[in-house]
């Protein structure tokens, strides 16, 4: 994983939860990068998790809250850091649609070695919109916060659903109806 995300969550968490709450779980976690990122670094996803885990054992808060609430976290840094993602697209329909062919290959050209979740558009009109998610990271609850947020963004009234194909949330679907 990319070192943004690492260090954007433990900006979160201090936000959140203070700084003894960050030196906490990465004392706990007992990291290999000793918790040290840097954001154009990449790190394992098992630091990730082993992070998740310690924040949900000392908050109580279960991992897919922390998640939601950190992709809505995330969102805010692709407001500031990337504008232009969002200023090509005049509704959330079109922007969420385009997570894979567009986005995801802008991503990649920042971060060439980036490892993205592929989102499958399944169905598409002017007020809907079905995709399947598929990762083996199963993070679909920090997809679904930047979705939140995205519908948020463009003033959008929405019922945003997001339903396990696969058990372990490797596979999700989402579904976004707009509502005048």
């Amino acid at each position: 994983m990319k070192g943004i995300v690492f260090t954007e969550f433990l900006e979160l968490v201090e936000h959140k939860f203070g700084f003894e709450m960050v030196d906490t779980i990465l004392t706990n976690a007992q990291l290999p990068s000793n918790g040290v990122y840097t954001a154009v670094g990449t790190y394992s996803f098992s630091e990730m998790l082993s992070l998740l885990t310690n924040l949900n054992k000392e908050t109580g808060v279960p991992i897919n809250d922390l998640l939601l609430v950190y992709g809505e976290h995330f969102f805010g840094v692709v407001k500031r850091s990337y504008p232009t993602f969002l200023e090509e697209y005049t509704d959330p329909i079109e922007m969420l649609s385009s997570i894979e062919n567009h986005i995801h290959v802008e991503v990649r050209k920042i971060y060439p070695d980036a490892e993205l979740p592929t989102f499958t558009v399944v169905e598409k009109t002017e007020k809907t919109l079905v995709m399947i998610y598929s990762s083996s990271r199963a993070m679909s609850s920090f997809g679904k916060g930047l979705m939140h947020k995205t519908l948020e963004h463009f003033n959008a009234k929405a019922t945003l659903l997001l339903e396990n194909i696969k058990e372990n949330g490797t596979e999700v679907k989402f579904s976004i109806e707009i509502h005048e």
